[in-house]
């Protein structure tokens, strides 16, 4: 699945796209960041309800496809610009973490 494709479904919706094209090969559901900074991988969808910026900065270092941020939790220019900086994926969604990821589960 690609970032593009998640895109499609109507639960999910972008805030900052850099490359819809980024593969989506597995993922990690987190809100202590040194948690997700050890465990994630490459190329994960990072799901999360975190939206301090240090989430971009764990994100950017971790490479990951996209972040997910669940509960439509209201996300901070600060954030959007970092992620804007750093090029990555950000969107939202109204579903809870664990509803996100049994979702996405079956997709990836």
């Amino acid at each position: 699945m690609t970032v593009k494709e998640l895109l499609k479904l109507e639960e999910f919706e972008a805030v900052n796209i850099a490359d819809d094209s980024r593969k989506i090969i597995g993922g990690y559901c987190g809100d202590l960041l040194s948690w997700v900074m050890g465990r994630a991988e490459e190329n994960n969808v990072f799901v999360t309800i975190m939206v301090n910026v240090n989430v971009i900065a764990v994100a950017s270092l971790i490479n990951v496809s996209c972040v997910v941020i669940c509960e439509n939790a209201e996300l901070s220019d600060e954030l959007i610009t970092a992620a804007k900086q750093k090029e990555i994926n950000i969107i939202k969604t109204p579903l809870a973490s664990f509803e996100a990821c049994a979702y996405l589960s079956n997709l990836i």
